[in-house]
């Protein structure tokens, strides 16, 4: 005997939507010979099924077990209902309710279409815009949600018969594919001039004749422009960094596949599925000795940054052109990736030869990812394209929370519930173009993901652009430290609850006594902190001039030691100060006029690198530290030279004997890289120590390591193995990075837990 049909609602929140979920749930419910109906909602997807009890269960289990690769189930709930007695099985119109949804990022082009578009016989060959549902962009077209095509930039095309036909084919992998297209219906690529004249003939053929000449060509890519050329023409490359103003900042490059990137660059198993994903960031790795790129991509580097193609258009780009191709971001020093053509063209018609362009609107602009690898686990440098807006999930629930980050690198954070969605790269707040970016995203990030923040969150210092913009938005603010919010952005992203030590490295950062910080050992959780050690503050001789020339941190470092000895010492680089000038530097020093005091670890190495002659002035953040890190790469097994620490309100770690010793080192003639290496055993050994002591004082063995300093591949390793081999627990950043781009989490979290409590 037949029994009755049972009748199931299932809610699913998560990413699934804008990721072929509904197709999926069309085409298994058929399987199972089950009826009802899927549709999108505000929180995720809403369906019935009606039919046998062993089928609902089999449907149930298997929507997890089955989903698209793209889908991520955050929950599932299901119920009973009584039965309906329906036939058949539909995808009905999308709902509106409450919020709750979330957006796939974009992704790359998934096999299928790949093979489609090299495929002379299919009518998408050679097609820049193919996608299906299981593939293609999704955050940067999208304009609201629930996700369908009216709420895309691909509204104003209109299917022609063959697309409708594989939209409405449930068999079809483009079954409710809403950017569905083809070359008689969708979007087309042009090619201009600097201009905006169109260059008649085949655009993609002429600009790969382009770059083959060695010119610069933008590419309007998924999610902005990049600046195209030759990674191998080194003339190409220089007029590159001329024309962009771009000293010596290291280029990323696109490679057609993983042989070619293997061709330049030491490539493991896990960086290659990285360079793999469907995300596909930039990933970082070792140079190979004898590559053809030209030395004026990545100078003073021993790591080349690669990706590849993440969109249709590189794909035929890469393949066309058939070696590595420079794929920066398209933009002028600070300001943010251009995405509309005519601010592109507006922009870059100073550097880029022609432009290479199409009719679909980007909305929402994101940059690329950078990662690299630490401890043979992925390390963001940059949270961006393919990651965004994928929520990090918070160790608890709490009121929503707008987070605006520092100053640079600069995110966005929103949080609802007990999810945290992160913003795309916007960049440095130095200017109203970031500015206006940063606006505009959490504009757009609160209408997308229809969350209405009930606080805001800011940095303590009081002259970020940032902090203006969070104060003015008439929402109770809420100022927190700078390096708290780093320990507590290491903490939320590992669902860490309690109180930790943190561990915080970083360049600056506004402190409560007013001085600047950025050598920090901080003891609390999310609702409080308190500064149990730091490095010893040097003076930071001329403000930012010294964060723009490190030859004035060497000077204070041996001002240190020295007092107005200092120009008797023998280090090379005090000639960086003319005899005229070295009375006017002492009276700065010993008065502390325009320099004031910094723990900054960052600055600490800036202070040896210039020591020891890799770099007195930088053009890019960051430079003097990554260039003694690659040194230090090159250096042997060594000790670490001596540092002590004081007791002063708090533990005091000094560096000074250690700047002693490489002073003496100098003038015995020591390997530069023997030096920088041991230096960088100094620091970590300096960690362990005071760690020590705070274990000892609060019984805490659960340690935190966050800032940007922590991008130092050789000091997080040295530091992470020193910490847990003295059986501290040690945790580090994975989903968010260690620098100011993870900052905004940490103040999310701060925020919503001060709420909390009253």
């Amino acid at each position: 005997m037949q029994s009755a049909p049972e009748r199931a609602a299932i809610e699913i929140g998560g990413i699934v939507q804008g990721v072929g979920f509904r197709p999926f749930v069309y085409r298994l419910a058929n399987r199972l010979g089950l009826s009802g109906w899927v549709r999108n909602t505000g929180e995720g997807v809403q369906i019935e099924v009606e039919g046998d009890a062993a089928a609902i269960e089999e449907f149930r289990l298997a929507v997890r077990d089955e989903a698209p690769p793209l889908a991520v189930i955050y929950q599932l709930r299901a119920q009973p209902i009584p039965a309906a007695g329906a036939t058949g099985f539909a995808i009905v119109e999308s709902a509106r309710s409450t919020a709750g949804g979330e957006v796939s990022p974009d992704c790359d082009v998934c096999d299928d279409c790949l093979a489609e578009l090299f495929d002379p016989d299919n009518r998408r060959h050679g097609y820049p815009f193919i996608n299906c549902t299981n593939c293609g962009p999704r955050y940067s077209i999208i304009t609201g949600i629930p996700y369908d095509r009216p709420a895309t930039t691909m509204a104003g095309f209109a299917m022609c018969d063959d697309c409708l036909a594989e939209y409405h084919d449930p068999g079809n992998r483009r079954f409710h594919a809403q950017p569905n297209a083809c070359p008689v219906c969708g979007p087309h690529l042009s090619l201009l001039e600097p201009s905006g004249a169109p260059v008649c003939g085949d655009a993609l053929k002429l600009a790969l004749e382009a770059l083959s000449q060695g010119k610069i060509v933008a590419v309007k890519g998924v999610g902005g422009y990049h600046l195209a050329v030759d990674a191998g023409n080194q003339a190409a490359v220089e007029r590159l960094r001329q024309r962009k103003r771009r000293d010596e900042k290291p280029f990323a490059m696109l490679a057609a596949d993983l042989e070619m990137v293997r061709r330049h660059a030491h490539c493991s198993e896990l960086e290659g599925r990285l360079l793999l994903g469907v995300e596909r960031p930039i990933v970082l790795m070792r140079k190979l000795a004898g590559s053809s790129i030209s030395d004026l991509v990545a100078p003073g580097n021993g790591w080349f940054g690669f990706m590849l193609p993440g969109n249709p258009l590189q794909h035929l780009l890469a393949r066309g052109h058939g070696a590595p191709l420079v794929m920066t971001s398209g933009n002028l020093s600070d300001e943010p990736i251009a995405y509309r053509d005519g601010e592109a063209l507006e922009m870059l018609s100073g550097i880029a030869d022609l432009f290479l362009t199409h009719d679909r609107e980007i909305h929402t602009r994101t940059d690329d990812s950078v990662l690299r690898l630490y401890r043979g686990e992925p390390l963001f440098l940059r949270r961006s394209r393919g990651y965004v807006p994928r929520a990090v999930q918070l160790p608890a629930e709490q009121a929503s929370v707008l987070a605006v980050g520092g100053e640079l690198k600069a995110t966005l954070c929103l949080t609802r519930g007990d999810r945290a969605f992160m913003s795309q790269h916007i960049g440095d707040l130095k200017n109203a173009a970031t500015l206006a970016s940063l606006e505009q995203s959490a504009s757009d990030l609160q209408s997308l993901l229809e969350i209405t923040p009930a606080l805001v969150a800011h940095d303590l210092h009081p002259d970020y652009l940032s902090t203006h913009y969070a104060t003015a938005l008439g929402l109770p603010a809420v100022g927190v430290q700078h390096h708290h919010a780093h320990m507590a952005s290491c903490m939320a992203e590992n669902g860490l609850e309690g109180e930790v030590i943190g561990v915080i490295l970083d360049g600056t950062g506004y402190g409560t006594d007013g001085t600047t910080w950025g050598g920090e050992f901080l003891v609390g959780g999310y609702s409080r902190f308190e500064r149990h050690a730091h490095f010893a503050p040097l003076r930071l001789p001329g403000g930012d001039a010294a964060v723009k020339e490190p030859y004035r941190m060497a000077l204070s470092a041996l001002y240190s030691l020295h007092g107005d000895r200092l120009f008797d010492q023998p280090p090379a680089v005090l000639s960086e100060v003319a005899q005229a000038d070295r009375p006017l530097f002492l009276k700065m020093l010993e008065k502390g006029i325009n320099s004031p005091l910094t723990s900054s670890c960052g600055r600490l190495f800036d202070a040896v690198s210039a020591l020891i002659g890799v770099r007195s002035r930088i053009s890019y953040e960051g430079q003097a530290a990554i260039e003694l890190e690659a040194l230090a790469e090159q250096g042997g097994e060594v000790e670490p030279y001596p540092c002590q620490v004081r007791e002063e309100w708090g533990h005091v770690l000094d560096f000074a004997p250690a700047i002693a010793a490489i002073c003496a080192d100098l003038a015995r003639g020591r390997s530069r890289a023997d030096i920088a290496r041991a230096f960088h055993r100094t620091v970590a050994r300096g960690v362990l120590d005071v760690c020590r002591r705070l274990r000892e004082e609060t019984g805490y063995v659960r340690v935190v390591l966050s800032g940007g300093v922590f991008q130092n591949r050789l000091l997080t390793e040295e530091v992470a193995e020193l910490l847990a081999g003295d059986a501290f627990q040690v945790y580090c950043h994975r989903l968010v990075p260690p620098n100011d781009g993870g900052l905004a989490l940490g103040q999310a979290a701060i925020a919503g837990t001060m709420q909390a409590r009253g």
